[in-house]
Formats: structure tokens, C-alpha cells, sequence
């Protein structure tokens, strides 16, 4: 049974290197269970290269990955952890219903599921329409879907609003507030950080460094900016990671 007192994720000196480039340079984080933690920073400051740590996917230099408690990539986790990539991932030859149905086998759920998956991402209006039918928004929420769908304890999302409408992403963080209600352990990527609010916790980085590891309330505190787009750029000038 998972200790609910252990983080979902715990990182520890973690390096990663790609060839003579070193990406990520010795962080550590912890990500609290049942919480949405947004990890925002520029395009390029490491956050998919975190993300893939995390999961599993990512080969490492030095330090420790954990996630459930358990070091990641391992076998046992492939069905607690679900991750949507920034390039949507369904079948383009087939419909969404089929999509979400494949992955639905796979973790050995029926078709309630399937049908909780595309109401709770607005796509049951959509279910018989290809992957190629799609536009781009409702590709993202079809791979949403997919991932759902598995019911995952720790659900893994890079940059999954980019290109929504505003509408939609209003709607698609709604849906994240309630999978957290709900017992889900959420990491969302961003580079927007107006979406900082909807955390409750935030991860701010910046050229492969973690330059803050708190709420929302307390990097205002922090900074005496209420405007949190203003408060990462205050941070930056601060100096050295914290």
C-alpha cells in the first residue's frame, strides 16, 4: 500500500547529460501526493528532459529518480503513471473511441471507462471521428483521454494546453483540479505562467536549474509581486537557485 506521508516524485541530485551539454545540473524536488505541481519555465530550461526522468524514458549521469516510491522506469509503475507528451499520441487511422478503447485494454478496463475518458476531456460528440479528423486541440485531449482512461496515481502532463483556446484550457485545468480532488497526483509543464495559479505547488526553472520550489502565495511572499509572471523575472535577479 503507497505511504500517503512519501511524495509521488522525489528527485535528488539528478544530472543529466547530453553529450558534452549538461542539462540538468544536479537538482532535486520533491512533487507532494493528491496535489497539481506545475513545473514552469522557458522553452528549453529542462522541463521535458525532467518529465522523461521521471517517467523513466530519460538515461541519467548521476543522482536518484523516484516516483511511488519506487525508482523510475520500473516495471511495476508502467500502470500507475500515466504521460501525455507534447506531441499528441493516438492512431491516426482509427477513431477516438477506438483509441481510448486500445488503452483501456490495456489496463484492463471496460467501457465505462472509455466513455468517463471522452466525456471528461468534451470529446464524446467526437468519438467516431479519426485520429486525422482531429484538429490539433482535440488531438491533445484525445492523448488526455488515453492516459485517463489507465486511471493513473500519478499523471504526467508536458505543456498539454499549448495551442488550446483559452475556453478549452479553462475547461482542461478544471478537469485537472478535479483529478486531483479525486486522489491524482498531477506534474504540468508550462511555459505560461499565468497558468502558475491553477498549481498548487510550483517548480520554477531555468537553464537546467531549479530556481524555486514553493506555492503560489509563497513566491509572492517571497518577491513582493503579486503578478507571477513579474515574480519569476524578480527571482531570476535574485541570484542563486533556492
Amino acid at each position: 500500500m503507497p505511504n500517503p506521508s512519501e511524495p509521488a516524485v522525489q528527485v535528488r541530485d539528478l544530472t543529466v547529460r547530453r553529450g558534452k551539454h549538461e542539462v540538468l545540473h544536479t537538482i532535486s524536488l520533491t512533487v507532494p501526493r493528491g496535489s497539481i505541481t506545475g513545473l514552469l519555465g522557458p522553452s528549453g530550461c529542462g522541463k521535458t528532459t525532467l518529465m522523461r526522468a521521471v517517467v523513466g524514458t530519460q538515461i541519467i549521469e548521476s543522482g536518484t529518480v523516484r516516483a511511488l516510491e519506487l525508482p523510475a522506469g520500473s516495471p511495476e509503475l508502467r500502470r500507475r503513471i500515466g504521460y501525455v507528451t507534447q506531441s499528441p499520441s493516438i492512431y491516426p487511422d482509427i477513431s477516438v473511441r477506438e483509441n481510448i478503447a486500445y488503452f483501456a485494454a490495456l489496463y484492463g478496463r471496460d467501457r465505462a471507462a472509455v466513455d468517463a475518458a471522452l466525456a471528461a476531456v468534451g470529446l464524446s460528440e467526437h468519438a467516431r471521428q479519426r485520429g486525422d479528423e482531429l484538429s490539433g486541440g482535440q488531438k491533445t485531449r484525445a492523448s488526455l483521454a488515453c492516459a485517463l482512461v489507465a486511471r493513473p496515481e500519478l499523471l504526467i502532463l508536458d505543456e498539454p494546453t499549448v495551442g488550446l483556446d483559452p475556453v478549452l484550457r479553462v475547461d482542461l485545468w478544471q478537469q485537472f483540479r478535479e483529478l486531483a480532488a479525486g486522489g491524482t497526483t498531477l506534474l504540468v509543464s508550462s511555459h505560461v505562467m499565468d497558468e502558475a495559479d491553477h498549481c498548487d505547488r510550483l517548480l520554477l526553472m531555468r537553464d537546467g536549474h531549479v530556481l524555486s520550489e514553493s506555492t503560489p502565495a509563497e513566491l509572492r511572499e517571497r518577491t513582493g509581486e503579486q503578478n507571477l509572471e513579474r515574480a519569476f523575472l524578480t527571482l531570476i535577479t535574485m541570484g542563486s537557485p533556492a
